[in-house]
């Protein structure tokens, strides 16, 4: 293989050179994406719980299609998280109808959006109410050993992947950061605006600290066969985080199961959580002009430090080679995490992003 456009944007990887080279989204049907709920519905209630199943159709689109439909506006709709165009994918959305009156469910539905379920429920849908995504992909046109490939996914399952955010974080054209420092600079920007480049900026410091834990090594937790002096550890599958403590057996075993992961700064304003080696670490990647401005910018904001999980693992990874050669893959990831960054990690995928 030759040429690697890593996917990642240009952050180093984790399991080494890739181990091929495919294509994804070739036809929406080749990225399957489900959100697993949170919770079920309360039975009862103003607000219409929809699931839906949508083809080409990206969340805002279909939250405005959805306003469109029960005669409200956009305001009126709710949905846990957001889902990309080029894609099939089940989702949750609430539509508030104080009056419990709904349009016809069929004058809702077309080709490119079915109804699965429809429940009443009390409260709107709020952005990151779901446990997960279920993702099935399909990639084509593979340049790789099959041996090479089911070692590297072997790994994946073993150790993980880093948890950077994904290409998407930072906007259509990569710019949103160059934004964010723009508008921390004076320029004015709409207030949806504002949040999307805040997380971007935010994201950017993360990935930047991530990818240094990457080329050290100490990413998954260990380094030298021991945790880092000054570590915070993420509770799996939740935001808690514990921490700085001594390195101990009952971290080791906590680690080597998955219940903990090493953290690292979503910026803002107060002291880093982490001390010693791993803080040490953290304010290297993170003392550049640029870096320095996205703190200041974060910190003027008023966002306040938080950690994130540095390990991502793809749970229930289960993988087929199908007749016509493509690699089909199946994983489940919590949510806030990202599917490319798992390919990333496979090989170098054309139309991840």
């Amino acid at each position: 293989m030759s040429g690697d456009d890593n996917g990642l944007g240009g952050l180093p990887r984790a399991h080494g050179a890739p181990a091929l080279r495919a294509r994804v989204r070739s036809a929406p049907e080749d990225f399957r994406v489900e959100e697993l709920p949170s919770f079920a519905a309360s039975g009862s209630g103003e607000h219409l719980l929809l699931t839906v199943e949508k083809r080409g159709m990206n969340t805002a689109f279909a939250a405005k299609r959805l306003a469109q439909w029960a005669g409200v506006g956009e305001v009126a709709i709710g949905y846990a998280g957001l889902k990309d165009r080029h894609a099939v994918t089940v989702q949750r959305f609430s539509v508030h109808l104080p009056k419990r009156v709904a349009p016809a469910l069929a004058e809702l539905e077309s080709d490119e959006l079915r109804v699965l379920e429809h429940h009443w429920h009390a409260k709107k849908l709020p952005r990151g109410a779901l446990a997960g995504n279920r993702f099935v992909l399909a990639l084509r046109d593979v340049d790789g050993e099959r041996d090479a490939v089911e070692r590297r996914l072997r790994a994946i399952v073993a150790d993980g992947v880093p948890n950077y955010f994904g290409e998407q974080r930072f906007g259509r054209d990569g710019d949103n950061v160059a934004n964010a420092l723009a508008m921390f600079a004076g320029r004015r920007v709409r207030r949806e605006q504002r949040s999307l480049l805040l997380s971007a900026a935010r994201s950017e410091l993360f990935n930047r600290a991530l990818a240094a834990r990457v080329r050290d090594g100490s990413w998954a937790g260990l380094r030298d066969g021991a945790g880092l002096d000054g570590e915070v550890w993420s509770l799996a599958g939740s935001r808690s985080v514990f921490g700085p403590e001594p390195w101990s057996e009952v971290l080791a075993e906590r680690l080597a199961r998955s219940d903990i992961h090493p953290s690292g700064p979503l910026w803002g304003r107060g002291e880093l959580r982490s001390v010693g080696a791993v803080r040490a670490l953290e304010l290297a990647a993170l003392q550049d002009e640029q870096a320095l401005a996205l703190r200041a910018g974060l910190e003027a904001a008023g966002l306040e430090q938080e950690r994130r999980a540095l390990r991502l693992r793809a749970e229930s990874l289960q993988w087929r080679w199908l007749d016509d050669g493509a690699l089909e893959l199946g994983f489940v990831l919590p949510a806030g995490a990202y599917a490319t960054v798992v390919l990333a990690e496979l090989g170098a995928i054309d139309g991840a992003r």
